[in-house]
């Protein structure tokens, strides 16, 4: 089937560089598109994407559908509409030269045509509209309408008798000139669309199939990445490797050498090669094989029972602190992307301390597997700080290595493409993100759809929080994706929730009906404990012999109701003869309060989020070499810090005081205590930790009621006894708290529990209004809710272009300010290591950030605390507009004391005990 004149003379791309013209023919941007998509469905996506997609449709009949999606995603570019449409960079010139070549390729009158409302047929929506003229079913035509995206609200289907001369040049008129041209605009998209179902592989129309919605969004994902990537000129902004690039304009389609160009192309951006998982082998030990160690018994037996699974969806390990979840985790996302074809994994933690620390064990694990498959591996570091990783930064570009068998960088997976990268560590953000309506969801839910994905610390999680999570865990239901959970203290209703989640969106709402699993199975307690949705089925790996496993540990429990300066002397008193004392409090307020208390004379170290950033990581360094594994410890120490602390650290304390929490979060710092097998000092070497906060029962101070419910408070004060065996209590304490059958035991709780219901109520209902609806695995012709029409309706635009404010939408949090120190002194401008900033690096100078805290920017103030900061940073540091690093950043200025002012408040930094800040004398 050949193309007319016509048709290969309309235009998809143009622009101008130095003088020079530039355009691609329509037909080569859709060719490129299509020979894109079909190489990207052949060879990027997984063989697990391949198999859902086909598992109803058939292979050839989904590489049909493929095809033909690439080819006219762009069909709406053959309108008037478009055609008249001006260069971005206002080259008229370019614009006359185009509509000339038009014109004279029998366009007739098309450089006279004003039209009244070209803005309602943008490109996208005119595709939808001619493809639903031409018959092809609403859940594709959705997807050409979808591929900028964002959906529309429904059907097009009235498009084109509204705003007819968008689509045929002229509106409906009885001339025979009108009728001409309208004939003519209407063959050559005709003409366009049969071009686009032969080459697919269709026959007629009718051959295309319906497609439910899960389809449909990894369909459209795959659109877009083909369709971005068919557009990229350039393999990055800062080099002139090409790959598609724009042709000179008076060069024509036929010149081009269409199969030689997409070659040239693919060869030159496929720059890593695709993991093939193996199947571990059990009878030896792969423990030792990847990491020298031997495995525990609880590693052997949740590997073995892993490799028995056959349809495995969820893995659930529940397990002490230090038992080595990561590596069990690690090899079984190895067995689950055997098992499901899966060929990428993301691993989500929840804060950027976790995620620095699991990126290192991630890379060095990936940095095996690329040795023995004797392949290079592209990896991404995801959250906002990645940039400034010294770790991540010292990865080569897969660009600048011709070695085989390493860990290596691809930059044109950046922005909203860096989830496409097949290997990935982030916080649990990106995860959650994919329940939230969003402007180009869809690359985000084709990016998880090929991995194995690991949740760590999933206890970390609250109730508003959690409605996200099991959003996103519906959706890796239906795209099949294989889920690892870990966590040592987890409530058992959340583990049934996460199972549940799963299920639903894997199989549909019939989970009671159609779920075969265990008697009890909801209310177990065993500990450590495996689960795993194999198929339908639930089962639950209980017996570890654990004796020979880890030894049993008993805590020492105290209640201190003491002052903060009898807190210190309680301390000194306990380390007088040696030892490390941690002291974990839920604010950074009270963690500065105590430091200050601390003797001159005594070593201290305080670790909070109110840091500059470079001090933090370099706090957590020392922090893991004074007291983490294997470390020469000091004779005598105190550790001062929030909940940073039971998160992200592998440090050991000989002895802990904390701030009353939340039972699970409480045992996560009891986690700390006497964690590694050394030589104690003579009076801590039984493991003691002391709570505090607990004034009476029911009176936990304001401070720790305004982070915590009380309801949990209280519910863990009446089942915290003098004495904790670990790891045999935890599940048994867990339980307890977050099991509301055991409230009947507890007096007084009637009020707590009242308000934590209609609290988590009330987060339940606010997290559902920017949420996508639940997967529908339906399939209709006639159901716009089937489609993906509408799915990211709610008018998204404030979370659309800001990855912070996406964040904070999923987190239920403020939105937050951050800021660059600098002390400004006559002398000039320096850090707070007191380098001078003319001898830093753009680089440097932006790692220097902070984040000021929420009481200074309350929502209905940080507009204008960012307007005084942005005057403040442009009266000194106008240049940084030129820098691509500190390019929007703002400054704060502080005086020769490292103190400042900002919007009344007066602020002071310290390299010890960090930001500090009080308004009118008084501490906030």
């Amino acid at each position: 089937m050949s193309l007319s004149k016509q048709v290969t003379t309309l235009w998809a791309k143009k622009r101008s560089e130095e003088g020079e013209h530039y355009w691609l023919p329509l037909i080569t941007h859709l060719l490129d598109t299509q020979n894109t998509i079909n190489w990207l469905f052949n060879h990027w996506f997984s063989e697990g994407q391949r198999q859902l997609l086909a598992q109803r449709l058939g292979e050839e009949n989904v590489e049909k559908l493929v095809k033909f999606l690439g080819f006219v995603h762009d069909i709406g570019k053959a309108t008037p509409a478009f055609q008249v449409k001006r260069s971005f960079d206002g080259d008229s010139e370019l614009d006359v030269e185009l509509l000339e070549k038009l014109v004279n390729n029998g366009f007739t009158g098309l450089d006279e045509l004003t039209l009244a409302a070209p803005q309602e047929s943008q490109h996208a929506r005119a595709g939808e509209a001619i493809l639903d003229r031409e018959g092809v079913p609403e859940s594709v035509t959705a997807i050409i309408g979808a591929h900028h995206g964002k959906p529309e609200e429904r059907s097009q289907n009235k498009q084109i008798a509204i705003y007819t001369a968008n689509y045929l040049q002229r509106d409906i008129g009885k001339s025979s000139t009108d009728k001409k041209i309208q004939k003519n605009w209407e063959q050559v998209q005709k003409s366009l669309f049969k071009y686009g179902l032969k080459l697919a592989g269709y026959e007629i129309v009718d051959e295309i199939p319906n497609i439910n919605q899960p389809e449909a969004v990894l369909l459209e994902g795959l659109l877009i990445m083909a369709d971005w990537l068919a557009s990229s000129e350039y393999l990055g902004k800062d080099t002139e490797v090409p790959l598609f690039p724009l042709i000179s304009l008076d060069q024509t389609f036929e010149e081009i050498d269409m199969k030689k160009r997409f070659r040239s192309a693919m060869m030159i951006w496929y720059q890593t090669g695709e993991w093939v998982p193996a199947q571990i082998a059990t009878k030896g030990d792969p423990y030792k094989k990847y990491w020298g160690f031997d495995a525990r018994p609880v590693q052997q037996i949740m590997t073995k029972a892993i490799a028995d699974t056959k349809d495995p969806g969820v893995v659930i390990i529940e397990a002490p602190m230090g038992i080595g979840k990561t590596e069990i985790a690690l090899l079984a996302a190895e067995q689950l992307a055997f098992k499901t074809g899966q060929d990428g994994l993301f691993m989500g933690l929840p804060t950027q301390a976790t995620t620095n620390a699991m990126f290192a064990r991630v890379e060095d694990w990936l940095e095996s597997l690329a040795k023995m498959q004797d392949e290079n591996f592209a990896i991404k570091l995801m959250h906002g700080k990645a940039e400034f990783n010294e770790d991540y930064r010292q990865i080569p570009n897969a660009s600048n290595i011709d070695d085989e068998g390493a860990v290596v960088i691809n930059n044109w997976f950046s922005g909203k493409k860096s989830i496409l990268t097949k290997f990935a560590v982030g916080t649990i953000d990106n995860l959650l993100l994919m329940g939230l309506k969003q402007k180009h969801l869809f690359l985000r839910h084709l990016g998880f759809s090929n991995k194995v994905v690991i949740i760590d610390e999933v206890h970390a999680y609250d109730s508003y929080m959690n409605q996200y999570l099991y959003k996103a865990i519906e959706w890796l239901g239906a795209y099949h994706v294989p889920l690892i959970i870990l966590s040592a203290t987890l409530p058992k209703l959340k583990r049934n929730a996460l199972l549940k989640a799963y299920y639903k969106g894997k199989y549909g709402k019939h989970f009671k009906k159609n779920v075969i699993a265990p008697t009890g199975w909801q209310n177990q307690q065993a500990y450590p404990l495996l689960s795993i949705l194999d198929d339908k089925e639930i089962k639950q790996i209980t017996d570890f012999n654990v004796q020979s496993n880890q030894e049993s540990v008993e805590l020492q429990v105290k209640r201190l109701q003491v002052t903060d300066t009898e807190v210190i002397q309680v301390v000194l008193r306990k380390i007088c003869s040696g030892g490390i004392a941690g002291i974990i409090v839920n604010t950074v307020k009270h963690a500065q309060v105590l430091a200050k208390l601390v003797p001159d004379d005594v070593k201290l170290i305080v670790l909070h989020s109110a840091f500059l950033a470079t001090d933090r990581v370099s706090l957590e360094k020392i922090l893991e070499k004074t007291i983490g594994k294997n470390a020469k410890r000091p004779y005598k120490m105190i550790v001062i810090g929030t909940q940073i602390l039971e998160q992200s650290l592998d440090i050991d304390f000989d002895v802990l005081f904390t701030d009353v929490a939340p039972m699970d979060l409480l045992l996560q710092r009891a986690g700390r205590l006497h964690r590694h097998c050394i030589k104690r000092p003579e009076m801590l070497k039984q493991p003691l930790l002391y709570v505090m906060g607990i004034n009476e029962f029911g009176d936990y101070g304001s401070g720790n009621e305004a982070i915590y419910e009380k309801y949990l408070l209280m519910k863990t004060d009446h089942f915290l006894s003098d004495k904790i065996q670990l790891p045999n209590d935890i599940s048994r304490l867990v339980q307890n708290v977050y099991d509301n059958n055991t409230d009947s035991e507890i007096e007084q709780l009637t009020e707590a529990r009242d308000k934590f219901n209609t609290d988590f109520q009330c987060k339940k209902k606010k997290a559902k209004i920017f949420q996508i609806d639940n997967p529908n695995l339906e399939v209709s012709a006639m159901d716009d809710d089937m489609t993906i029409h509408g799915w990211l309706s709610r008018g998204q635009n404030h979370v659309d272009t800001d990855e912070r404010k996406a964040a904070a939408a999923v987190r239920d949090i403020q939105e937050t300010l951050e800021v660059i120190l600098v002390q400004h002194l006559e002398t000039g401008n320096f850090l707070m290591d007191g380098q001078n900033l003319k001898d830093c690096s753009p680089i440097k100078i932006a790692q220097q950030v902070i984040q000021i805290p929420q009481a200074i920017t309350p929502n209905y103030k940080i507009d204008q605390v960012i307007s005084q900061l942005e005057t403040q940073t442009s009266h000194y540091f106008s240049d940084w507009q030129d820098s691509y690093w500190l390019r929007g950043e703002l400054v704060l200025l502080l005086d020769k004391n490292f103190s400042g002012e900002l919007d009344g408040w007066k602020l002071h930094y310290s390299p010890i005990l960090g930001l500090s800040y009080e308004r009118e004398g008084k501490d906030e």
